[in-house]
């Protein structure tokens, strides 16, 4: 009876199941997304318990469109949308507030507290992170400000915080396990990735009880079991967890430094594997953790960008520009006008600017331009917002790249992808399997209970790569950059205020 590594990919609008064989092809696949909160301008929100369900929901669908026996399935991966924080009732099980996404800004009021207080050379030299409402430590502070009695009954004991991978562990395992890996650890502002522990200091300064936090360990090992009761009659182990981007790096076959990955999702975000070393970034960028394998961990440099796929979202949901997000890309192949700017900061600029309080904006448009040239336009902002960090990134690791890795939804958009080439002036190489995250999650797993015996033997896979070669020249390109700057900087010229 052939066996299967089942993956859990939780991301930041739908929830997915996929089934992946010895050979890591994906065997069969369900989605199903979940509702978006946006209670005031700039926040995010998820309910934590729908995630939950849905999830339960797509691992059914998975197994019956495979038609597969659960004893099957020799092991769960779990990838997840990083940064999004739940706290919940240790006894009831149920969320004290909804979760907060990574990519809500409602937390930006503590973090200029914490700015103001001269605490960014503290975080940034024992996280790696840049303050910021994008990473968990505030959201967790804000619903212990936020909800009645949360700070008494926190330091009581009674309640529990994680990221999305420890709520669901702890969901799944039928409240037996709250853990987490070294890689979402690391994205919680709370989490010294040189003395791998969960930093006193910080836990001090933000007053949050470290008995809310989860255990910390390897990304690839036992994390919990499904019961049987959950895992329709078959008891099923969790043994693989990671953030979605540094899984998605791993997924990639990043394992050597040097090789970075960009991840076109709701974000688009960048990852460099720096080796066993931390690099402190001295361009905007986080230092991160990449991946803890076999006792060792493996360091990242990472640039964060906050609107990109959702982007294209805004055109389909918003404008009413297309029907489907997929023709995108005729509609900017029908544009024939690289002047008008998009600057997507619909939630403030991640990397390299770090700027919370600027807002999208659009420049260079006329009384001819077409929804073709703005669809082509905020296509290019992903182009060189990915140029921004990568130029951050080249100057922090002292080399450049010959090819940047890259996988997500919007890196089937052959336009976009050939503008990429083109700006960077580099091979843009896709994987025919651009299920990143769920390889990744799956490798993680597999590795742990001997599916696949080692790295080497992934390494040796063929993934059917897709090259893209650069077709105009660097100053063609260089031109196109400098327009873009140009833009950001007066957008940020006009901060948001409420």
């Amino acid at each position: 009876m052939e066996t299967y590594i089942m993956a859990i990919d939780q991301g930041t609008t739908s929830c997915r199941a996929v089934l992946i064989n010895h050979a890591a092809e994906v065997i069969a696949s369900a989605q199903k997304e979940f509702t978006q909160y946006f209670p005031h301008p700039g926040w995010v929100e998820h309910d934590a318990n729908e995630i939950y369900l849905t999830v339960q929901s797509v691992m059914a669908t998975c197994l019956q469109k495979a038609k597969a026996d659960p004893q099957q399935i020799v092991g769960i991966g779990i990838t997840n949308q990083r940064e999004t924080t739940v706290v919940w009732d240790k006894e009831s099980g149920l969320p004290i507030y909804n979760a907060i996404v990574w990519q809500s800004r409602q937390t930006s009021e503590i973090c200029d507290q914490l700015r103001a207080q001269g605490c960014e050379e503290l975080i940034q030299s024992h996280t790696g992170l840049r303050i910021d409402p994008y990473f968990s430590a505030t959201k967790i502070r804000w619903i212990l400000d936020h909800v009645d009695g949360a700070q008494e009954r926190a330091e009581k004991g009674e309640l529990l915080a994680g990221t999305i991978d420890t709520w669901l562990i702890w969901k799944l395992s039928d409240k037996a396990a709250h853990v987490t890996d070294y890689t979402n650890a690391s994205r919680t502002m709370l989490y010294n990735i040189y003395d791998r522990c969960w930093d006193p200091e910080i836990l001090k300064l933000l007053q949050i009880p470290e008995s809310m936090l989860p255990q910390v360990q390897d990304c690839s090992g036992l994390f919990a079991t499904v019961p049987a009761f959950h895992f329709y009659g078959h008891a099923v182990p969790i043994l693989g967890v990671a953030g979605d981007q540094q899984v998605a790096l791993f997924g990639q076959k990043c394992f050597h430094p040097g090789m970075a990955k960009n991840t076109y999702g709701t974000g688009c975000f960048l990852l460099m594997n720096t080796g066993e070393t931390p690099q402190r970034s001295k361009n905007g960028l986080v230092t991160t953790i990449a991946c803890g394998y076999e006792g060792k961990i493996t360091y990242a440099l990472e640039g964060s960008i906050f609107v990109a796929g959702s982007a294209i979202q805004w055109l389909r949901d918003q404008m009413h520009f297309m029907s489907s997000s997929a023709e995108s890309e005729d509609m900017a192949k029908a544009s024939g006008d690289h002047s008008v700017m998009v600057v997507p900061a619909f939630t403030g600029l991640g990397a390299p600017y770090w700027d919370p309080h600027c807002r999208g904006a659009i420049f260079g448009i006329t009384r001819g331009t077409t929804p073709e040239d703005l669809t082509r336009a905020t296509l290019n902002s992903l182009a060189y917002q990915t140029r921004d960090v990568l130029t951050a990134m080249e100057k922090d690791a002292g080399r450049k790249i010959a090819a940047l890795r890259v996988d997500g939804g919007a890196s089937a958009n052959r336009y976009l992808m050939q503008f990429q080439s083109d700006l960077l002036q580099c091979q843009v190489v896709r994987p025919q399997n651009v299920e990143s995250t769920a390889l990744g999650a799956a490798f993680l797993a597999g590795l742990s209970c001997g599916y696949w015996e080692n790295l080497q033997e992934i390494e040796a896979m063929n993934s059917g790569d897709h090259t893209y070669e650069p077709a105009i020249s660097k100053e063609e390109a260089d031109a196109l950059y400098t327009r873009w700057q140009q833009a950001v900087r007066a957008a940020r010229m006009m901060p948001y205020t409420e």
